[in-house]
């Protein structure tokens, strides 16, 4: 290519690599050479030159989950941009199988890890001494010297039961999931510090913990409307809680949203836009959790590596049953 374009191998290479000393007129006239002999630079000499290799490795618990996909989606996406080739790998769950992917990871020399848990509550961490930086999105590590990316559940509730209060709601009930998610108790305590805000006591004397279903959000909305009939609005914490919660309100013949409001969490499309009427909800932006946790790779493997908790903020979406 070089010899084609006129120039010495070191001038080509600095013409293909951008480098300011290349004159306009030498840089088009080596472009147009390799253009025209259809050359590709070798990216494994490159990366014995910069000791980068252009990869970086993706290790997710759940990669059927529907809260993984959306995270790692943003996280390509911003790889993309960078011209970053990822390795995807799923676990499972199991941490035999989290070991050998990551084993064949940094075997391939991955410049750095992004590690996504199936669920938000702190997992253990991959440990100190990995030869990469490592990013934790979603599920929190359990060491606080590593850096982890996650949503603000508590935010996300205060949004909710803000957006109820904000449309004349008083009576707001909160039928939410598994106590032992911390998720839910976050959600919980958003909630009920919006309240207190507004001098506003919980509908139905109780925050009812069950489980992430619509048939969790029937049966508890069958016992919530027993003890207070009055109630005026419901905060689901999921899209899948507040379909069950949707169902009970109109077998009672109770209008939604003129009689009682319902907002869901999760803005899992599918459920939220399909519903009875459509669900107003409260989105996590995982994507925009999976971009900047690529983004915070990039400056670690830059040198820049930060340490604790950052959290991205929810959005509301408003639809018809609010």
């Amino acid at each position: 290519m070089a010899k084609l374009a006129g120039v010495s191998i070191a001038t080509a290479s600095k013409a293909l690599n951008g480098q300011p000393q290349v004159r306009a007129e030498t840089r088009a006239r080596v472009v147009q050479a390799a253009e025209h002999l259809s050359f590709s630079p070798n990216t494994l000499a490159q990366g014995l030159i910069t000791q980068r290799s252009g990869t970086v490795g993706l290790l997710t618990s759940d990669l059927e989950g529907r809260f993984s996909i959306p995270i790692l989606m943003g996280a390509e996406d911003a790889f993309g941009s960078d011209q970053t080739s990822v390795f995807l790998c799923d676990a499972r769950g199991d941490n035999v199988r989290e070991k050998h992917h990551l084993r064949a990871l940094l075997s391939r020399r991955v410049d750095g890890l992004i590690v996504v848990g199936a669920r938000p509550d702190a997992r253990p961490s991959l440990g100190r001494d990995l030869p990469v930086p490592v990013i934790y999105a979603y599920s929190p590590s359990d060491d606080p010297a590593d850096l982890s990316l996650v949503t603000d559940n508590i935010g996300g509730g205060r949004l909710a039961v803000d957006h109820l209060i904000r449309h004349g709601r008083r009576r707001i009930a909160h039928i939410t999931g598994d106590a032992t998610y911390g998720a839910a108790q976050d959600r919980a305590s958003g909630a009920l510090a919006r309240l207190a805000d507004e001098g506003l006591a919980l509908a139905g004397d109780q925050v009812w913990f069950g489980s992430w279903s619509e048939a969790w959000g029937r049966g508890a909305t069958r016992m919530l409307l027993q003890r207070s009939p009055d109630i005026d609005a419901i905060f689901a914490g999921s899209d899948e809680i507040a379909r069950g919660v949707l169902d009970v309100l109109h077998q009672s013949d109770l209008e939604v949203p003129s009689q009682v409001a319902v907002i869901g969490f999760d803005n899992w499309n599918i459920l939220a836009a399909n519903a009875r009427p459509p669900l107003s909800t409260i989105d996590m932006n995982l994507e925009q959790l999976g971009r900047l946790a690529a983004q915070r790779l990039f400056a670690a493997i830059d040198g820049t590596l930060g340490s604790g908790v950052e959290t991205v903020s929810c959005r509301l979406v408003t639809r018809e049953s609010v």
